[in-house]
């Protein structure tokens, strides 16, 4: 193709260098409106959360072995995936755009953001009051504690499967078989932090009948542990409203 005649060839090729400027600038300002999706990093958090949760019980199989330096080896791990999960957090809040053109709303974001964030800082005070105290749960209650404690992690869980189901909802416009597939995990999450909920009936009335043979600081402090556990399950099933919220919109 040649270059018309009323054009210089200087004056054509800077015609042609500042259509590319423009070019890159509608692309950059398109960028701009919709932005990138805060998905992945929103996964990728809750990936490493349910990571921390998960090292809980190993760290109570060495806690009831009165094993106290493996029990602080886990509870540092358990600190660092807490660190990781911070530092995900923080960079998801400082990048994330403030479009009102994002595939998810900001606010959503955010606040299941936040609710994830309070398993990892949970799992975190747990580990660290244990360790902190040398706490051991009395023996009637270990069998009754674990099994609450794995349910707890179950929701964890099971808020991670659905988190991780975000970007097909994304892709479906948050309509259709997916979007009745994650109400369907929702609903799985409902049940499992319902289950949570009397298991901690039962396990507050076994420490109940038991207290006036503990320490007194010691009972304190167990309602405390127990309290925190049960709130794994409590900010999972917070994420999983969260989520219900947005299909619902």
């Amino acid at each position: 193709m040649g270059i018309p005649g009323f054009f210089s060839r200087a004056a054509f090729h800077l015609c042609l260098k500042n259509l590319d400027f423009i070019l890159m600038a509608r692309a950059s300002y398109f960028s701009s409106i919709f932005g990138n999706s805060p998905v992945t990093p929103l996964q990728k958090h809750i990936d490493s959360v349910v990571a921390c949760v998960e090292m809980l019980p190993p760290y109570f199989d060495a806690v009831f072995a009165g094993d106290w330096d493996e029990a602080a080896g886990i509870q540092g791990q358990i600190a660092q995936l807490e660190n990781v999960s911070d530092a995900i957090k923080n960079e998801l809040r400082m990048n994330l755009p403030t479009s009102l053109f994002m595939p998810i709303d900001r606010r959503d974001v955010l606040d299941v953001l936040d609710l994830q964030d309070l398993i990892a800082n949970k799992t975190k005070d747990i580990a660290g009051l244990i360790l902190g105290r040398k706490m051991a749960i009395p023996a009637p209650l270990k069998g009754s504690y674990m099994n609450f404690l794995t349910r707890c992690i179950d929701a964890t869980r099971q808020a991670q499967v659905a988190i991780n189901e975000l970007d097909e909802l994304v892709v479906t416009g948050f309509r259709g078989d997916e979007a009745s597939r994650v109400k369907s995990m929702i609903q799985e999450l409902h049940t499992i932090e319902h289950e949570t909920d009397e298991i901690q009936v039962r396990l507050r009335a076994d420490l109940y009948a038991i207290e006036s043979t503990l320490p007194p600081v010691d009972v304190m402090f167990l309602y405390k542990i127990i309290e925190w556990t049960g709130d794994l399950a409590d900010a999972a099933q917070s994420t999983g409203n969260r989520l219900q919220l947005m299909l619902a919109k």
